[in-house]
């Protein structure tokens, strides 16, 4: 209600929380909730982020415990774990206003800008959710087989109906294709934000490789590959905006799980 006003005004969207989380047991999780709130309110934002994360840890996520996760570390200064949580909660909610102002709003206090630079074809598939694709390219394939069925039963409307036919099959063919490459962007890779003030990336994933650029808390990478070098520690193949392809800490970043279509088509069924 408050998007009609001052860009400053909008901003007090990420000092409250939601007051309930959709389809969680009520007896197991409103207790700790109600916790987290309170220390939000106190102004204690580190510790309600943690009893957020934990309540996350404990397979209780859904994107109103995200959103107010972020929220928290946001409030505690803590930019890079902020974006990370709203990027999890987009991921279960892409429509939701209030996670998109959020992480658009974090986004521009990291790098200026509220957009994440990407390839022409992924900003035009990201235009529709995984969710929606599949939905239109069933809508678009029952068309057609309803428009062959109906020149079965019509052999007169055979001629009229030829060029409607081959427009839709044309059109199942060229959205299961985006579906397609939807289904691989989700997949094909995961997504990592650096949760740390400063990140070497090197070249080689070693910590005596030769330097070759920095990050800052925030920044928005995709994972490639990972090389473990200890039972402890193990180092992400990461490419950042510029296509600069390097080496980090898998400690530094927060590695974001890849979107589940099923997970998202329950949670938007909820809301």
């Amino acid at each position: 209600m408050m998007r009609a006003l001052r860009p400053v005004l909008i901003f007090l969207a990420l000092s409250g929380v939601s007051p309930a989380i959709v389809g969680l047991p009520a007896a197991e999780l409103l207790p700790a909730f109600d916790q987290a709130n309170r220390l939000y309110e106190q102004g204690q934002f580190t510790n309600a982020a943690a009893v957020y994360d934990q309540l996350i840890r404990a397979g209780h996520g859904s994107a109103t415990l995200h959103f107010n996760l972020g929220n928290a570390w946001f409030k505690a200064g803590q930019k890079g774990r902020a974006l990370a949580a709203y990027r999890q909660a987009q991921q279960l909610a892409p429509r939701d206003p209030s996670v998109r102002f959020n992480l658009q709003f974090v986004r521009q206090q990291v790098t200026g800008s509220d957009t994440v630079r990407r390839p022409l074809w992924h900003r035009f598939l990201a235009t529709l959710t995984l969710n929606e694709w599949t939905l239109l390219a069933t809508a678009g394939w029952w068309l057609w087989l309803g428009l062959l069925a109906l020149r079965e039963f019509r052999p007169d409307l055979r001629s009229a109906l030829r060029g409607y036919t081959a427009t839709a099959g044309l059109g199942v063919a060229l959205l299961g294709g985006c579906l397609g490459a939807a289904i691989y962007q989700e997949t094909a890779s995961r997504a990592a934000v650096v949760v740390v003030p400063s990140v070497v990336v090197r070249r080689g994933p070693l910590g005596e490789s030769q330097v070759f650029y920095q990050l800052r808390d925030g920044s928005e990478v995709t994972v490639l590959d990972e090389k473990p070098v200890s039972d402890t520690e193990s180092w992400l193949q990461v490419r950042d905006d510029a296509r600069r392809v390097g080496w980090l800490k898998h400690d530094q970043v927060v590695v974001l799980p890849r979107a589940s279509f099923q997970q998202a088509l329950v949670e938007a069924q909820s809301r």
